[in-house]
């Protein structure tokens, strides 16, 4: 990343180093942590840093709203998950939660300051059928608006399309596996429900191992082809390896998993990227040691693709070449999830019916506020 992103950067690292800020620093920093979805959790790390009362007074203003809204939506996906209950309550299961609502539902460091935008569950692709019947009858119905939509997720993707509750207008996903049934990197769910632990407070859903969460929290990461929020992503998966690195032989279990699952490649980035951007401590020879292990030429084309794609959700604080990194990655990740004889129709489909400037396909289907 550039320069103009150091402050940023640091206040993640070391949130007491934000009281030191000048007000010129303040006034950079805080739009690009507003434009890159951490904000919040700016000043989540600033209260448990014990620095929030010393920070410029709207400094402070614009954290503790946006911390508001945060807790708001931590008691909304809570209540969610009450009413999922419910609705799936004759699903033989595991449900899986993934990425925000487990992060919720688990209290893991991840959801302070957190903004969500959906709940993700995963259940087994035997009982995809039963649990969308289910939630229909619930209230839940699809948020595709066209034929197309609804064929591109039930017969290529990982989940069904989305599904937005007819009265609270909430959003959910309804997983079968972590990554499309046509992607090059094949995983199956089956390892990930029977190393699930089931949740105290929300008996009905279970969480990810450790290492999945990890795994599942790269592989989100170097898959969806939107790098507007990857730096929050990178937070994430940092906040959940600094989290379980206390675990006794966590690190060599993540990297047997990965290999079990097949899923070192997006690993190896998400490490690096926490290594070089956030300095997330770690074996030293960790990604020596991490399965596929792209070659040097790769890693040096993805560095700087990389490098690029993350200063992209602040549009003063770009880096050159942004726009095309983030063109190539997102090519790139709809290259990892479909073969060419599909990609192309698709990418065709996508550039025809492409959603207004700043609004996504999700948004354009269903423009309700998101709990």
């Amino acid at each position: 990343m550039t320069p103009r992103w150091d402050a940023l950067l640091r206040s993640l690292r070391d949130p007491a180093c934000m009281a030191g800020h000048s007000e010129a620093t303040w006034d950079l920093l805080l739009r690009q942590a507003l434009a890159a979805g951490l904000l919040a959790r700016l000043g989540a790390l600033a209260q448990a840093a014990g620095v929030e009362p010393s920070l410029p007074l709207p400094v402070r203003r614009q954290m503790r709203a946006l911390l508001a809204v945060s807790e708001q939506q931590r008691r909304s996906v809570r209540w969610e998950l009450v009413m999922l209950s419910r609705d799936l309550r004759e699903l033989p299961g595991p449900i899986l939660l993934l990425k925000g609502a487990a992060y919720v539902a688990g209290d893991l460091p991840p959801a302070p300051g957190r903004l969500f935008s959906d709940i993700d569950i995963l259940v087994p692709r035997a009982q995809l059928d039963q649990a969308e019947a289910a939630l229909m009858l619930g209230g839940w119905g699809s948020a595709a608006d066209t034929a197309y939509d609804e064929r591109y997720y039930r017969q290529w993707m990982h989940e069904l399309p989305p599904l937005v509750h007819v009265r609270r207008q909430t959003n959910l996903d309804l997983h079968h596996n972590i990554l499309p049934l046509t992607a090059r990197i094949k995983t199956h769910s089956k390892p990930l429900l029977a190393a699930a632990r089931p949740l105290a407070e929300f008996p009905r859903f279970s969480l990810p191992a450790p290492a999945d969460q990890v795994l599942h929290s790269a592989t989100h990461l170097m898959h969806e082809g939107d790098w507007r929020h990857g730096l929050r992503d990178v937070v994430d998966l940092d906040s959940l390896l600094r989290h379980h690195s206390h675990t006794p032989d966590f690190w060599e279990g993540l990297l047997t998993r990965a290999e079990e699952l097949s899923l070192g490649l997006p690993l190896f980035y998400g490490l690096s990227l926490c290594q070089a951007y956030l300095s997330t401590p770690m074996p030293g020879d960790l990604l020596q040691r991490c399965p596929s292990r792209p070659g040097p030429l790769r890693r040096r084309l993805m560095r700087a693709l990389l490098r690029r794609a993350l200063t992209g959700a602040h549009r003063g604080s770009m880096a050159g070449g942004t726009r095309l990194a983030e063109f190539a990655l997102y090519v790139r990740s709809h290259y990892q999830r479909m073969p060419l004889h599909l990609l192309l129709p698709h990418l065709i489909v996508k550039a025809v019916r492409r959603p207004a400037a700043g609004q996504t396909r999700r948004e354009a289907a269903n423009p309700a506020q998101q709990p």
